[in-house]
């Protein structure tokens, strides 16, 4: 399945979630309006929210807060994105000047801080507890990610074990928690929430896990950022970490040297290290492991057109070349 086979089940969902963004974006403040919409219509995949409805109707929810839920998990998604671009100094995403670029980092930050608060203002409005608990744990477990992330830029010391921590925490959480809400909206036993986190958390990683190899294999106009921008943040992604860890004493020597500096200058010598220890093999590989480990995930709840798409997801997941 593509994405648009994927949506079909709850392609009526989607159009109710983008108008229910377009309408809680708004505010009398004219530059929120414009960095909102600005990065709500940029072309990205709306996969999380859509997680957020499939798993919801896979666990026979019949009402409409998951539509709720769906704009929420995609507006602390959003804001994540502004911050991100800011920290990581940024320039292109999905092939467009980001926020940041346009309007500054203070603009981008505070834009985003209106964001989080207003998927807190919508939290209130749904009246869920447990919905709310979800949502503030994962907002934390992100933000820890993040400064895990930090801790580790420009660390050639970096091992598999620290960055999954990172990607768990800082990608992983936060599908996780979007197909969580689809249990919890339903009442669905322990069993099933917990099966529903599952499917998201190894989903979160094998998408991760992809972007991270896709980020050394794919041309710019595809992915919609310059290649190597990991690199040049200072990011130890696991196909460096991989071809460190295998490598030989020269090309360990180059992968420190690059990962230290920062900086695309050594993106050559990289990329020679990483298709000769084959570490884009090895991080597409363990992508599907958790991909498969998501679809298994899926057996706790019963056939339907969106378990079938939620299963086509954790496939173009990894399948993917944006």
């Amino acid at each position: 399945m593509d994405l648009s086979q994927i949506r079909s089940p709850v392609a009526d969902d989607v159009k109710a979630v983008d108008k229910l963004i377009v309408d809680r974006l708004q505010s009398n403040v004219v530059l929120i309006n414009q960095i909102g919409h600005y990065i709500v219509s940029s072309g990205g995949k709306r996969l999380r929210p859509l997680l957020v409805l499939l798993a919801a109707r896979a666990c026979g929810y019949s009402g409409h807060r998951h539509l709720d839920a769906a704009a929420i998990v995609e507006f602390i998604h959003t804001a994540t994105l502004l911050h991100d671009d800011v920290v990581d100094g940024s320039e292109l995403r999905r092939n467009r000047d980001t926020a940041n670029t346009v309007w500054g980092n203070e603009a981008s930050v505070l834009v985003g801080d209106f964001l989080y608060a207003r998927a807190f203002e919508m939290m209130v409005d749904v009246g869920n507890l447990r919905i709310m608990e979800v949502m503030a744990g994962a907002t934390a477990r992100i933000a820890e990610g993040e400064v895990l992330q930090l801790l580790n830029a420009n660390d050639a010391d970096t091992d598999e074990s620290r960055y999954m921590e990172v990607i768990q925490r800082k990608t992983a959480t936060l599908f996780e928690a979007g197909t969580r809400l689809g249990a919890v909206l339903t009442e669905s036993s322990p069993e099933v929430e917990a099966a529903m986190s599952s499917y998201g958390l190894h989903l979160g990683i094998a998408f991760q896990l992809v972007d991270d190899a896709l980020d050394y294999m794919s041309d710019d106009g595809t992915i919609g950022k310059q290649i190597g921008d990991d690199l040049d943040e200072g990011k130890p992604t696991l196909p460096v970490i991989r071809a460190m860890e295998v490598g030989n004493d020269a090309q360990r020597k180059r992968l420190r040297q690059a990962i230290e500096e920062g900086g695309r200058q050594h993106i050559d010598d990289v990329i020679e290290a990483i298709v000769a220890t084959k570490a884009i093999d090895y991080t597409v590989e363990l992508a599907r492991w958790h991909a498969d480990a998501a679809k298994q995930a899926l057996n706790a709840v019963p056939e339907s057109p969106s378990r079938e798409s939620l299963a086509a997801t954790a496939d173009f997941s990894v399948a993917r070349t944006y």
